[in-house]
């Protein structure tokens, strides 16, 4: 399942290499990118930071500047990133560099006044400029920049990596030398972001489960989880077992979050637009058409038939995982499109899960789930920002699913799609108060070189205002998302994960079920996700994601087989036979284990290939 709020940091698209203009040695062991425009105010604040950062650095640091005019709102940033390559043509782009910042002035008559003071060749310059010769330069800046996440100047990028801190010196100095404090405190926030760390969270719950089944004496294991938890108010009582809360009511929260993601990359994302988003949503289709029917291939007609939907979803958490550890050899657009496969995948995973893994319908029960909805539409179209109103009606709708025979996890979905993603409508009025508060910053002039108990309350006005433009479907993302990857889908391992492993469970490695679960998974996913992509680009429906070659998406394709998660939860929903259960259980297991070390092996061997090919400093 998705997890796509925790992507990894965006990285360097094209990296440093020597068309960029540099200051430093080349093979500096810190190397700075920023993404500039010439009449950005920002960029020329900064400007003089960088100078002191290079004085203070020296042959430590390697400092390159990459063109990304804003041509909307500084009509005058296109010509001065040109007027600096055709300086650059006579081997003075530094020079012209330092003085479009330092003077300022970027009309035409003073970009070659600033030539001419340099020594150029005024006549070249002048002719460089009319006809546009450099055009295409600052062009293919621009496009790396958005290839790499750049959305405003300046950006910049430490080692390939997009740094989003401060750009005081004091900021920019411990990023780029990481003293120990500030060492721990980045690997710490690093490691608690990556999508790796919901992987290693689920292979721990895992390997615990299996461990506690096989070792527990007396089946403590299987007991603990068959016992019964209440809650009863008056005369209300809901009794369920430990493992039906984990299964029916954590696991609706997890599938809330993942509502949201689909709902966020619908409306903004890789998949709002038709043309990015038909790649990913054909090699979803594949990934899940094609492992589908090969498990019927062994099952159609037998006991295990109603299994064919186990083998059909990913587990993004394990895939982006690997993927991150091998970033620095894998594109970064590659997992940018795995992130939103995954999407499209748990779509796809959802409707199955509603469509055909619910029981006998209970229709007063699914009346009374279809008025819940219906209030939390009219909240949504009354543009009710406050989340408790949903969070009450959320609770009201997945108790209807929960007794209407259709499984209570799509409750989670369907109140997903009623939390408003827009802003609240006045936006405009909290940015004046943003301006007006950073305004008072320089007022009176005593405040400038301490923190009163003023400026601390303007600080926590800027927070309010921060919090109040986020829509209530980021707040809940954002606030959920760390709860439901490194809590619930690690106790939904720990619950369902414990399979018993004797000598006769390995025999059932070679029925049909585990054949169809694990060729599915290992083979059926990669293919299918391969072909209808081949197919949609080879046909001009879509474009393989940037600097990636189809050795590398076949290779990361096969990390699509990990299917763990959905896996074993629509394994629970399939079969009520014990027996069944552990047989799939197994195979998924041995699935995801064969996917997770053929893609890895494949892909490092391919990309391994691929930057051979690529010149890089």
């Amino acid at each position: 399942m998705s997890q796509a709020t925790a992507v990894t940091v965006p990285r360097l698209d094209p990296p440093l290499n020597e068309r960029d203009h540099t200051r430093g040695a080349p093979g500096a062991s810190i190397q700075l990118v920023e993404y500039g425009d010439y009449e950005c105010p920002y960029c020329r604040l900064v400007y003089h930071n960088i100078q002191q950062l290079q004085e203070f650095l020296g042959d430590r640091l390697c400092y390159a500047y990459r063109h990304f005019p804003l041509r909307t709102v500084h009509p005058h940033a296109q010509l001065a990133a040109e007027a600096a390559e055709a300086a650059a043509a006579q081997d003075k782009f530094w020079e012209m560099h330092d003085a479009l910042f330092e003077k300022g002035e970027l009309d035409e008559e003073h970009l070659i006044q600033y030539a001419a003071e340099m020594g150029l060749d005024v006549e070249q310059f002048q002719h460089d400029l009319n006809e546009h010769v450099y055009a295409g330069k600052v062009r293919e800046d621009f496009r790396s920049g958005l290839r790499s996440g750049v959305n405003g100047t300046p950006t910049f990028f430490v080692n390939g990596e997009r740094y989003d801190g401060p750009w005081d010196l004091e900021a920019l100095l411990e990023r780029v030398e990481k003293p120990l404090g500030v060492r721990v405190q980045m690997l710490g926030a690093r490691f608690a972001r990556i999508s790796a760390l919901g992987g290693v969270l689920l292979l721990l719950a895992t390997a615990l489960a299996m461990l506690w089944a096989n070792l527990s004496r007396q089946g403590s294991y299987v007991a603990l989880w068959e016992s019964h938890l209440a809650i009863q108010l008056g005369n209300l009582s809901l009794s369920e077992s430990l493992l039906e809360w984990v299964n029916d009511g954590l696991m609706a929260i997890f599938f809330f979050v993942v509502g949201l993601e689909i709902k966020r990359e619908i409306l903004t994302g890789e998949l709002a637009a038709p043309r990015r988003a038909f790649l990913p949503v054909a090699g979803a289709i594949g990934g899940m058409v094609l492992p589908a029917a090969i498990y019927l291939l062994f099952n159609r007609g037998g006991p295990s038939e109603g299994g064919w939907g186990i083998p059909v979803s990913t587990d993004i958490a394990f895939t982006l995982g690997i993927l991150t550890l091998l970033k620095n050899r894998v594109p970064f657009s590659l997992t940018i499109f795995f992130t939103a496969l995954a999407i499209a995948d748990d779509l796809g995973a959802i409707g199955v899960i509603a469509l055909f893994y619910s029981s006998h319908i209970a229709w007063p029960n699914l009346l009374i789930a279809a008025l819940f909805l219906l209030g939390l539409v009219v909240l949504n179209r009354g543009r009710v920002y406050a989340t408790l109103p949903y969070a009450v009606l959320g609770v009201g709708l997945w108790l209807a699913f929960l007794h209407s025979g259709i499984h209570a996890t799509v409750a989670g979905v369907l109140l997903a799609l009623t939390v408003p993603h827009r802003t609240p409508p006045t936006i405009r009025g909290l940015l004046a108060q943003a301006v007006t508060v950073l305004d008072s910053f320089a007022l009176p002039a005593e405040w400038q070189e301490r923190f009163d108990s003023h400026r601390q309350a303007a600080l926590q006005t800027l927070e309010t205002i921060t919090e109040r433009m986020r829509s209530p479907a980021q707040r809940m993302e954002h606030g959920l998302n760390p709860w439901s990857s490194y809590v619930i889908l690690p106790l939904f391992a720990l619950a369902n994960a414990g399979v018993i492993l004797r000598a006769e469970a390995f025999q059932t490695l070679l029925s049909p079920m585990s054949l169809g679960i694990i060729l599915g998974l290992v083979i059926g996913k990669p293919v299918g996700i391969t072909v209808l992509s081949w197919l949609a680009v080879r046909l001009g429906w879509a474009e393989l994601p940037s600097s990636v070659n189809w050795q590398q998406f076949v290779s990361a394709s096969c990390l699509a087989g990990i299917g763990f998660t959905m896996a074993l939860f629509i394994t629970n929903a399939a079969f009520v036979d014990g027996t069944l259960r552990a047989t799939a259980k197994l195979a998924i297991l041995v699935a995801s284990i064969l996917a997770a070390v053929l893609g890895t092996l494949l892909l490092f061997a391919t990309s391994r290939l691929s930057t051979g090919r690529t010149s890089r400093t």
